[in-house]
């Protein structure tokens, strides 16, 4: 078995919300790396890591972690609507092994993930994608979180499952870094709030609109007319090395606190680069091939490519 990762931002301001001089283009050069180096990679399954922004994963039933064995994109910003290529039977593997292995996950035969999983899956893909997928939810948002510690061993039970498949397994982390985005916290929600954030389902106009205001507010922050909290490029360098340096213990002393405090309510979804990255150092050692960052200022985010493959993989 061999095994990859590649990591990235996503963002609803892509395409949409020009991030000044020449960021865009240099974005898209990046990206263009990663798949090429998939491509040539020639994986024969993908496991997705991604986090759910309350359009598919409610307080109805919230786990720390899911297995999609069947997956549906919610279709929102521009991602796929309806059934994804997921390769069930290898989901249901991975499933039993993790579970095997002392890591509690849960299981979907009907997960709906939204492009927190679907955006950088198309980046590499491309939009209509069929290459075989096995989704995995890491829940970024929905408060209370699991320890940091529990993130890198789920990554590590992923890594070795993986290594019993005899395949060549690519892990896409999806998400971070620091960015600020209004996420509800269900203790001070209103009541109205609190029932979309335990079941909800939007028309294609109702999803239009809630994305061309949320546009609107990005642009609004881009031309200086609105605040949030800045994004944090010394927090997201410090977190960038440790991936780099390749010792994912450091992220047990991570707490959660400590995320929302420097890098703000959207920077959970490094989750998603945790255990996609202890699941890589299961192998031994890894080098990264692709390592690009880039403060976003106008999009208040700092947005990550990178890949990374073990050591002497052929």
């Amino acid at each position: 078995m061999t095994l990859a990762v590649a990591a990235m931002s996503h963002a609803p301001s892509f395409g949409n919300v020009d991030p000044g001089g020449g960021i865009f283009d240099e974005i898209n050069t990046a990206i263009n790396d990663v798949r090429t180096f998939v491509e040539e990679y020639a994986p024969d399954v993908t496991i997705a890591l991604g986090p759910d922004h309350f359009n598919g994963v409610m307080y109805e039933m919230m786990p720390p972690f899911c297995v999609g064995a069947q997956a549906n994109g919610v279709g929102d910003w521009g991602t796929a609507a309806g059934p994804l290529p997921v390769d069930g039977e290898v989901a249901r593997e991975l499933h039993r092994i993790i579970l095997e292995d002392g890591i509690d996950v849960a299981r979907s035969e009907r997960l709906q993930v939204d492009h927190g999983v679907l955006q950088p899956l198309e980046f590499i893909y491309g939009h209509g994608f069929t290459n075989p997928i096995v989704p995995i939810f890491v829940n970024s948002v929905g408060l209370p979180l699991t320890p940091m510690n529990r993130v890198r061993l789920f990554g590590e039970a992923v890594g070795r499952a993986a290594g019993k498949l005899d395949k060549r397994v690519l892990i896409l982390a999806s998400g971070g870094l620091s960015h600020n985005p209004p996420i509800p916290v269900w203790d001070s929600a209103p009541d109205e709030v609190k029932e979309r954030l335990v079941h909800s389902e939007m028309t294609p106009e109702q999803r239009e609109v809630r994305e061309s205001t949320m546009i609107e507010n990005i642009r609004k922050f881009a031309e200086g007319k609105a605040t949030t909290q800045p994004l944090n490029a010394a927090w997201d360098t410090e977190i960038l090395d440790t991936f780099r340096g390749g010792d994912l213990t450091v992220v047990d002393s991570w707490t959660n606190e400590w995320f929302g405090r420097e890098g703000g309510s959207g920077a959970h979804e490094v989750r998603t680069w945790i255990a996609a990255f202890s699941a890589l150092a299961t192998e031994g050692s890894y080098s990264l091939v692709v390592d690009r960052y880039w403060p976003v200022e106008t999009w208040g985010a700092g947005f990550g490519v990178v890949a990374a493959i073990t050591d002497g993989a052929a």
